[in-house]
């Protein structure tokens, strides 16, 4: 099978359908690799799976290969695409340059990234409608408030894609779901083709992922490939004119509306914030005079302004599906973040200890500052090509002092000598200068001698962590054991 003939029958293919005769290769065999190999397997297909790393997936691997799959984990397994290829499924964060996609192009085999499988496979009678969420930051939190949301409305929903189950496994579930709330990075969105969400949120765009991007302006062209085929609404940031600009370029389904989301007095088609509360202003009957209350900013979590801006996100996304007010507000009650977003570690004499170890970028740890004032601030890591000279700033009125860990350090400590000269900054150094768990001892006592009552030490590193930390909330549980260590016995560290 080859040329347009195989193309035009996987266009025809769904979950009902046979599958067998194709021959699919799964490029990465993690958690969205390992959904999308056991159900082509199961639809009938012939699969392999490639991926240079092992890991502790021998279990997983063997259950695929009793079914039939050909799987090939190690070294050297992603250096040549299989000769026989009819459709490539890659798993977020390959490259477009890798030796498989780039051979699967010049073969015109077609690539399709889990979502698009996903995509295709939806229960034709009961396809339940998505809600995708993008954006640089605030996506996990905004899609967890929308599922929140969707709960107490009594609908049988999920958290998928990028954040909580594959999204192959959603769509698969014998027992459809009623709706999806879908975080979608840029990497997932890059390889998506066939997507016509329901409703579709961009909540912001800043400078991330410049290590796998040729260009700022094509990191953000992936991200507005989330409203392409829209047919209710797009949800774009106000404080962000580039979200709006990707919804005007849009190709979307006639009669989909642009809804914008603020921090301050909606217009009208607009949801924001009126007097400390949330208001719609978009999805009510009489738009030109009316508002219908969701919640109050002090029904959240949080107030911190890029909490609350995700929240009028979510609901915005909820409203656009019918979601009564009520719910919302109830939904936005319940919410509780994650780990390592803006959690509080502890107060004593005075100071805020708090931890956004998921701040992994400028942006994100921009919005994270703004929250606080006076800061001393926690940062460092691994920048992926970022630069720091404008988050610097915008808050360098607000900063007590800076306390800097991790490989790329000196990028932040550079843009602090340029536009925070009179801001002291501790350089703790990272892993080539000791233990993970003593250099952070070093940051935590650091961070303490600056701080004054009255002040935040806040972790919002604005840099990745995997130069020092498994991930990113290793690194925050580092920085809040060596709190807590601390403040037990100031004497210790």
């Amino acid at each position: 099978m080859g040329g347009r003939h195989l193309m035009s029958r996987l266009d025809l293919l769904g979950r009902n359908d046979s599958w067998d005769g194709i021959r699919a290769v799964v490029a990465g065999f993690g958690v969205s690799g390992f959904a999308a190999a056991d159900n082509l397997l199961f639809l009938g297909a012939t699969v392999t799976a490639l991926d240079e790393r092992v890991g502790d997936r021998g279990e997983q691997a063997g259950l695929l290969e009793s079914l039939g799959a050909d799987i090939r984990l190690g070294e050297g397994h992603t250096a040549r695409l299989p000769d026989d290829v009819d459709v490539l499924v890659t798993s977020p964060g390959w490259r477009p340059d890798a030796p498989l996609l780039a051979q699967a192009r010049q073969r015109g085999v077609p690539i399709w990234g889990e979502v698009e499988l996903a995509w295709r496979l939806r229960d034709p009678d009961r396809p339940a409608p998505w809600l995708a969420v993008t954006g640089t930051n605030g996506k996990t939190t905004t899609v967890q408030m929308l599922e929140s949301i969707l709960r107490a409305a009594g609908l049988r929903t999920v958290a998928a894609g990028n954040v909580g189950l594959p999204l192959v496994e959603a769509v698969m579930d014998p027992e459809p779901y009623d709706v999806l709330p879908v975080e979608l990075s840029s990497f997932q969105l890059h390889y998506t083709q066939s997507m016509s969400a329901e409703s579709a949120a961009v909540l912001n765009v800043a400078e991330d992922h410049l290590d796998w991007y040729p260009s700022f302006d094509d990191y953000a062209a992936d991200k507005g490939r989330v409203y392409e085929n829209v047919r209710r609404a797009c949800v774009y940031n106000v404080a962000d004119p580039r979200t709006e600009q990707l919804v005007r370029e849009a190709d979307v389904v006639e009669g989909a509306r642009a809804v914008g989301f603020t921090l301050g007095m909606p217009q009208v088609g607009m949801v924001g914030v009126v007097e400390d509360i949330l208001a719609d202003r978009a999805f009510v009957e009489s738009r030109d005079t009316s508002a219908a209350e969701l919640c109050q900013v002090r029904d959240l979590a949080s107030p911190a302004p890029h909490f609350v801006a995700n929240a009028l996100a979510a609901a915005a996304l909820a409203r656009s599906h019918g979601i009564a007010p009520a719910a919302v507000r109830d939904g936005l009650r319940a919410f509780r973040p994650d780990g390592h977003r803006i959690a509080l570690v502890a107060e004593q004499d005075g100071v805020t200890w708090v931890d956004d170890s998921k701040a992994t970028n400028p942006h994100a740890a921009r919005s994270s500052l703004e929250a606080y004032d006076p800061v001393v601030w926690v940062a460092g890591g691994l920048a992926k090509g970022a630069r720091f000279d404008e988050l610097v700033g915008a808050t360098r009125d607000r900063l007590r002092g800076v306390v800097l860990l991790g490989a790329d350090r000196e990028v932040i400590a550079e843009a602090l000598a340029r536009h925070a000269p009179d801001v002291p900054v501790i350089v703790c150094g990272g892993r080539e200068t000791g233990p993970v768990s003593g250099v952070m001892e070093r940051v935590v006592a650091a961070a303490a001698d600056l701080a004054r009552p009255g002040d935040t030490v806040l972790l919002a590193p604005g840099c990745a962590s995997m130069d020092m930390f498994a991930h990113y909330a290793e690194r925050g549980e580092a920085f809040a054991d060596a709190v807590r260590r601390r403040l037990q016995d100031p004497g210790q560290v």
